[in-house]
């Protein structure tokens, strides 16, 4: 049985309060038949002015965490490189398992004006990033948002250029389930394949106005879901090789 990136004595020195986040990620990952899987870890984070509340009460740092066990069965440099963006990129950062307790508050607390939202523009901080690492491996990209883009055609022509790459955006919605800041996403969900773009390179779900609440073993589920048919599909089309 190949093991995960990371081992679970590692994490319990390094992060204990990820320990119950690590083994629950690892149970989706099974359950999903991703365990022994590789693939680089990203989070995309909405630091737009309607997502005050969110950085206030802790939920963009427990999606943070939550991120970082997932990665940690996944990517063995136990770092997550972070795009906070609203109108344009506020910063690319790094989290990694030592030193992961607020950090993702404390990054937020110094970045000043919250501006509106621009998927396009985090999604070629993305891009950038992952081609710059020289990384050949596939990627899975945790895109947090509240709302829909300021430009709605940028985001989908980045979305479907970024098809071609080992790219796979799960996009995951704060607030309220049933506004229409959200149709574009579920739209962006579906754009026909090969029409539009190589594969189908993306993923939604909505964790609802109090995204603490899910519990970890469906958020895992939802964030890792999509990827296996995602993978299958872009090996075949060539995209993926690692």
């Amino acid at each position: 049985m190949t093991s995960s990136a990371i081992s679970l004595r590692k994490v319990e020195e390094s992060a204990p309060a990820l320990v119950n986040l690590y083994k629950s990620a690892g149970i989706s990952l099974r359950k999903h038949g991703m365990e022994g899987g590789r693939a680089a870890v990203y989070l995309v984070l909405d630091y737009s002015g309607s997502m005050r509340p969110y950085y206030q009460d802790g939920s963009v740092q427990a999606l943070a965490d939550r991120v970082l066990g997932l990665s940690a069965h996944l990517d063995d440099d136990a770092r997550v490189p972070v795009v906070f963006f609203s109108t344009e990129v506020d910063a690319v950062e790094e989290i990694s398992l030592a030193g992961h307790e607020g950090r993702v508050t404390e990054i937020a607390s110094r970045l000043g004006h919250m501006g509106k939202t621009a998927y396009h523009a985090a999604m070629d901080a993305v891009i950038d990033h992952y081609l710059d690492s020289g990384s050949t491996a596939p990627a899975l990209v945790v895109f947090q948002t509240d709302g829909g883009p300021i430009n709605k055609l940028a985001a989908e022509k980045y979305l479907c250029k970024a098809a071609r790459l080992p790219l796979f955006w799960q996009f995951v919605g704060f607030g309220n389930t049933r506004s229409t800041q959200f149709d574009f996403l579920r739209r962006l969900d579906e754009l026909p394949v090969p029409a539009k773009r190589a594969v189908d390179n993306a993923g939604y779900f909505h964790a609802g106005e109090d995204p603490r609440a899910v519990p970890d073993g469906e958020l895992y589920d939802r964030l890792v879901g999509e990827f296996p048919a995602w993978l299958a599909a872009a090996r075949s089309a060539g995209i993926v090789r690692a």
